[in-house]
């Protein structure tokens, strides 16, 4: 049985886990800076790396302890590489790096955004390759055919804003507070979500990529024209949402058929995944396409370290490590062949 240790701090939540080759998570702590962050509606770069310097090597003991380890009954040590904040990113590493060298484990460096596509795999076994993934959190929003560990073709990708995003935009426009995404949907149970007119962005066009800038600014000008209720801004601003990545996927879905099948499953992650009405929409449109539907759990759609800890453990068994001079990376595609799209600028 295999045990790895996995190291999250590519944006605002310090996270350690230790997953085994059993899919078990043996252990696994997050110290979220939810309260650090707050009073700025969003993330301050500065402060979170200083957060995951004060409390990742304490939240590793912990998470050793937990699991009644010590560093000599782990296989690997994971830690994410990238994309993300650059400042978190680096701590992360590092520590990684001198856990590898003071115990002589390898190194496995993760794409962030691989832990989020290859984290369904660990809540469900049957998951086999390849699959359609729709890839949605507060920094990407993508859609991919995932063809085994390290293999991704991108069919669609956001020329502006992630939704994740948006769902935090328009929390901020409300006076939610952050985190936004949750604070939206709760407050769009309120609401009518026919109430307030709202543009569904290159829905129609014909083409698979995502643009969610022109929403958010259709969501503050319905703010301050003053006609409407909180709540039926929300309502109409997740309705459009839904709306627009349903049509994306959908052509991206057929897209991915046509370039060589063989797709059995649709499957959401990232945090926006954790939106209990847009699974409800992706669980229909794979139902339509004759698909499974497949997202992990809600803890596991957020930035976690038992995703690192899998990834890097998928990794592990196909013979992968890295050498402790590896960089840290503030942008790291998991397609790097594919083209750019036009308007996208370096958020393809």
């Amino acid at each position: 049985m295999r045990r790895i240790l996995g190291i999250e701090s590519s944006c605002d939540e310090t996270a350690a886990a230790i997953v085994d080759s059993g899919r078990h998570i043996l252990a696994q702590r997050i110290a979220s800076q939810d309260e650090e962050h707050r009073p700025y509606g969003g993330v301050v770069p500065e402060i979170a790396a200083r957060a995951h310097a004060e409390r990742l090597t304490p939240l590793i003991g912990a998470t050793l302890n937990d699991a009644g380890m010590t560093l000599d009954d782990v296989d690997a040590i994971a830690a994410t590489a990238g994309p993300g904040l650059i400042g978190g990113v680096m701590v992360g590493l590092v520590t990684a790096k001198a856990l590898a060298m003071a115990s002589d484990k390898p190194l496995i460096a993760i794409n962030h955004l691989e832990g989020h596509a290859l984290s369904p795999r660990l809540a469900d076994p049957t998951l086999a390759f390849p699959y359609a993934l729709l890839l949605v959190s507060g920094g990407h929003c993508q859609l991919l055919r995932v063809d085994g560990v390290g293999r991704y073709r991108r069919f669609a990708t956001t020329i502006d804003d992630a939704l994740g995003e948006a769902f935090d935009k328009t929390a901020k426009i409300l006076g939610l507070g952050y985190p936004g995404g949750p604070q939206v949907e709760k407050l769009a149970l309120e609401g009518n979500a026919e109430a307030v007119r709202l543009p569904r962005p290159l829905v129609g066009s014909g083409e698979p990529h995502f643009s969610f800038a022109g929403l958010k600014s259709a969501v503050l000008r319905a703010k301050e024209g003053g006609q409407f209720t909180d709540a039926d801004i929300a309502a109409s601003f997740q309705k459009a949402a839904r709306e627009c990545v349903i049509d994306r996927s959908r052509i991206a879905l057929e897209a991915m058929e046509d370039s060589g099948g063989g797709i059995t499953a649709l499957v959401a992650a990232g945090g926006v995944a954790a939106n209990a009405v847009l699974r409800g929409a992706l669980e229909e449109l794979a139902e339509e396409r004759g698909l499974r539907f497949v997202a992990p759990p809600s803890p596991l759609c957020t930035d976690n370290a038992a995703m690192i800890a899998w990834a890097g453990l998928e990794r592990f068994e196909t013979g992968q490590s890295d050498p402790l001079d590896i960089s840290a990376r503030p942008r790291w595609p998991l397609d790097p062949e594919a083209e750019p799209v036009r308007g996208a600028g370096v958020k393809a």
